[in-house]
């Protein structure tokens, strides 16, 4: 009798590769689903992201220390410390609260190195050179940012109002220049906000006139944007 020949083993199936793919896939819609862009911080991810890119080995790098860094906080510990939580919480309410607003920017909601910011186009709020809040056509606006400002994940915190101008030289007799404007500015919708409820000394006050524009004052529409009153929840280092 021959030798049997011996069968060759059979190849292992890779049919549990299609239900591995279809189990990753799911799971990367489920997160995705999860993940809200509004309570997105954008000093956090830029910090976070520089974080990351360092490709010095070792592991466990801090975020280095600047003006869009929280200074002692690690990439680890940032989506969990009470600072971004209470920074998303309130980004998140100001954009529900100002939905209308922000869609024919009357108002823009922002994060930079000073923290939340809530930007009101003056031309909206004022008549041009002059300090009056127009109340009749703000109030809602008003009333919503009182009510911000009284959320429990705020509450306490600090906040600053900056009065903003062009360049454009004022013609009024009851500023003699744009300092004067942009602080009697933010001193009026202070006093606004005082009498809808906030608490006055959680508060501060600036006047830049035209020293911070956002843009060009060389066009209209730039010069428009930078006639604004800036309200901000500070980060704890701009105190």
């Amino acid at each position: 009798m021959g030798k049997r020949e011996k069968k060759e083993p059979a190849k292992p199936s890779t049919a549990w590769q299609g239900t591995y793919g279809d189990m990753i896939t799911l799971m990367l819609c489920f997160f995705v689903m999860l993940y809200d862009p509004s309570e997105t911080d954008a000093v956090q991810m830029a910090s976070m992201m520089a974080s990351l890119a360092n490709n010095t080995p070792g592991g466990g790098t801090s975020l280095s220390a600047g003006s869009l860094a929280d200074l002692g906080n690690t990439v680890s510990s940032l989506p969990s410390s009470e600072r971004g939580h209470s920074m998303a919480a309130a980004r998140k309410k100001a954009v529900t609260l100002f939905a209308p607003e922000i869609k024919t920017n009357k108002i823009t909601v922002t994060s930079d190195e000073r923290g939340l910011v809530i930007s009101l186009a003056s031309d909206a709020y004022f008549e041009r050179g002059s300090a009056e809040v127009n109340i009749e056509a703000t109030r809602q606006v008003l009333l919503n940012l009182a009510d911000l400002f009284n959320d429990e994940e705020v509450r306490g915190r600090r906040w600053r109002i900056e009065g903003h101008t062009d360049n454009s030289p004022v013609d009024s007799e009851l500023f003699p220049s744009n300092w004067e404007l942009s602080a009697a500015r933010a001193a009026n919708v202070l006093h606004y906000l005082s009498d809808f409820g906030v608490d006055e000394n959680q508060f501060s006050i600036a006047g830049y006139a035209d020293t911070m524009p956002k843009f060009s004052n060389d066009t209209e529409e730039g010069r428009a944007y930078n006639r604004r009153v800036d309200i901000i929840i500070l980060d704890e280092g701009h105190f």
